[in-house]
């Protein structure tokens, strides 16, 4: 993609700064986000994109241009709090209200999440994109999988009321030099801290690297359809999480210690061939991708994600 006017929301989160950083290179890529962490409007513009502050959910966008080739709709509430009204607001109608200011570009890719499905008692169960959806009570915020299934259902309607070419893809583990669940793990284990795991092991998912989730958002967007086309957004490969641990204990010279509780991160395995029909097969094999994040892992990054964890930053 060359020579577009692009625009990221949720701009300086894990997922959205690389892909910021990626389309950037050769593109007109515009940043929305609140900019309320430090340093975040900087990181922005150094990954080469203008930075807009605005508030989705509010319906004022503060002067965004209407005139994006495309959108990409990465930001997304994520809280413990239980209320649900104001993660409907956040996540649902801010999702129809940028798609109503956006209604004129040639395509939206929405980041939807895996915890949209109902929950299969078999760890090992691929979830295909007709599965049964559901509240999967997800125990780091029991309003995100009911609020981001409603906000589907807004991008859905969207895409029809205004015939804007959507992808809705549902992001499995997503993670890379920016973070995400496996570099948590690997910073809890070089802490000294026990893996806290659901009892149903294995855990499997379909962990996606940064790099394979830049090019894929490329070929949503060139694929986008009216009525909108959902689809799974992870990797190739069904890995459990036990297995990318002993991978990053092998690596960092410590053994995982595994701690199971009836509540916690429900497995999800992919089926991922609609995805590969689209966007072809991952470049970065988990392993691979595994490999490259543990060798950028930084302890001073890594101490401060169990503080965030601790509740103690």
């Amino acid at each position: 993609m060359d020579g577009k006017k692009i625009l990221i929301t949720g701009c300086a989160g894990q997922i959205a700064l690389p892909m910021t950083r990626h389309f950037a290179r050769n593109n007109e890529v515009w940043g929305l986000a609140r900019f309320s962490q430090p340093d975040s409007r900087e990181l922005v513009e150094q990954a080469g994109a203008i930075p807009h502050a605005a508030d989705l959910a509010s319906g004022d966008l503060n002067g965004l241009p209407d005139d994006f080739d495309y959108v990409i709709h990465m930001a997304a509430y994520m809280a413990g709090s239980p209320d649900y009204d104001f993660a409907l607001t956040q996540n649902a109608e801010a999702t129809g209200l940028l798609m109503a200011h956006c209604r004129n570009a040639s395509g939206f890719l929405h980041a939807a999440t895996a915890a949209s499905y109902k929950n299969n008692p078999d760890p090992h169960h691929p979830y295909a994109e007709t599965d049964p959806l559901g509240d999967s009570e997800q125990p780091y915020s029991e309003t995100y999988a009911v609020s981001k299934l409603a906000a589907e259902a807004v991008a859905r309607t969207m895409s029809r009321l205004y015939e804007l070419p959507t992808v809705i893809g549902r992001i499995n583990v997503a993670y890379g030099r920016n973070g995400g669940l496996p570099a948590i793990l690997l910073a809890m284990m070089m802490n000294g801290m026990p893996v806290a795991l659901k009892d149903s092991a294995p855990n499997v998912f379909a962990p996606v690297h940064e790099d394979d989730m830049c090019a894929h958002a490329e070929a949503f967007l060139e694929a986008a359809t009216v009525p909108a086309t959902v689809v799974n957004w992870g990797g190739d490969q069904n890995v459990s999480i036990e297995d990318m641990c002993r991978r990053m204990g092998e690596q960092m010279g410590v053994t995982p210690e595994f701690e199971y509780f009836p509540v916690g991160f429900h497995s999800r395995a992919f089926d991922s061939t609609k995805r590969q029909s689209i966007t072809g097969p991952c470049a970065v094999s988990w392993e691979q991708g595994i490999d490259d994040m543990v060798a950028a892992y930084d302890p001073d990054v890594g101490a401060k994600m169990i503080a965030r964890l601790m509740g103690e930053a």
